[in-house]
């Protein structure tokens, strides 16, 4: 069997298997395979780390929840500020980086007290300051209504600034004026440039984070594309919508990207992102499609890489 067939169907088993196997070092406890997120909470992004423990926030109202991994147990961290609380990513000093969405912001949050450490308003409507990732020396968010992508570049000792960069986009990217642009964004295999995803297009292209110059990375065209995670030299895309993951194998550079394997779960009800603890992915499932009501129930899905 030839190594794309292996992963392909590695990944097709463990996709439908409800019960995945715990990380090295849980390996004798089975981690919980479906984490029950509070009623009504509408997630939408996940970050997890530093430890066992992943932290969801509620489109709805912006309430951050912590949720322990190997328990499965979790509470709310930080308090419902009356915006939205989307794509995030959480560095090894224990803070919590917010995108904001259509309040055009971001939160950086302590996750210890759930204080907010500081707060940035990158623009105002029409904006949705959708995804967020991390470097050692700054902090990215995409807009999914404009041309540009924010930059928090941070200080000696990861320090956060007083203000921000906005970085126009230029290159292979277009705007797309009836529809979401730049959605999810993650790194390059080699740390050295961006990645992002137009979901109207299904696009993926690779950013230069100093000029803002975009290329198209080859022809892969996943439409829906939402969040992205960059594992080694594997890019994970999630398809919302179409309740698909999908694993695309990069150049280290990231300007080449082929797609190997297309995987979907009978537990998926329109993921929107992919975060990573031991060998498992956690992906929240937003139900875009479901109205919301308080009581509604939301789940986040876990399986084997």
């Amino acid at each position: 069997m030839s190594k794309y067939l292996r992963v392909t169907a590695i990944l097709t088993v463990a996709l439908a298997t409800v019960l995945v196997s715990a990380p090295a070092h849980a390996s004798t406890t089975a981690l919980p395979s479906v984490l029950r997120l509070p009623d009504g909470f509408q997630p939408e992004g996940i970050a997890t780390g530093p430890g066992p423990f992943a932290y969801f926030g509620s489109r709805a109202d912006g309430r951050i929840y912590r949720a322990n991994l190997i328990t499965g147990t979790g509470a709310v961290i930080s308090p419902a500020v009356g915006t939205q609380s989307l794509g995030m990513k959480t560095d090894q000093r224990g803070r919590l980086f917010v995108a904001g969405g259509n309040a055009g912001n971001a939160r950086v949050i302590d996750v210890r007290t759930g204080a907010v450490l500081r707060s940035y308003q990158f623009a105002t409507a029409p904006t949705f300051v959708n995804d967020v990732v991390l470097t050692p020396r700054a902090a990215y968010f995409t807009d999914s209504n404009k041309a540009v992508i924010y930059k928090l570049a941070l200080g000696r000792h990861g320090s956060l600034p007083a203000t921000f960069e906005t970085i126009p986009l230029s290159g292979d990217f277009v705007l797309n004026p009836n529809g979401l642009n730049f959605n999810g964004i993650t790194l390059t295999p080699d740390g050295r440039a961006l990645i992002a995803v137009q979901s109207s297009t299904g696009f993926l292209f690779r950013v230069d984070p100093t000029s803002g110059v975009t290329d198209r990375i080859g022809d892969l065209v996943l439409v829906n594309g939402d969040g992205l995670l960059t594992v080694d030299r594997t890019l994970y895309v999630v398809q919302n919508r179409d309740n698909t993951l999908n694993a695309v194998k990069l150049s280290k550079d990231g300007r080449d990207g082929t797609l190997r394997s297309t995987v979907t779960d009978p537990r998926f009800d329109v993921p929107t992102t992919v975060a990573k603890f031991g060998n498992r992915l956690y992906l929240p499932n937003a139900r875009f499609t479901t109205p919301p009501t308080a009581t509604t129930p939301y789940t986040v899905v876990a399986v084997r890489i």
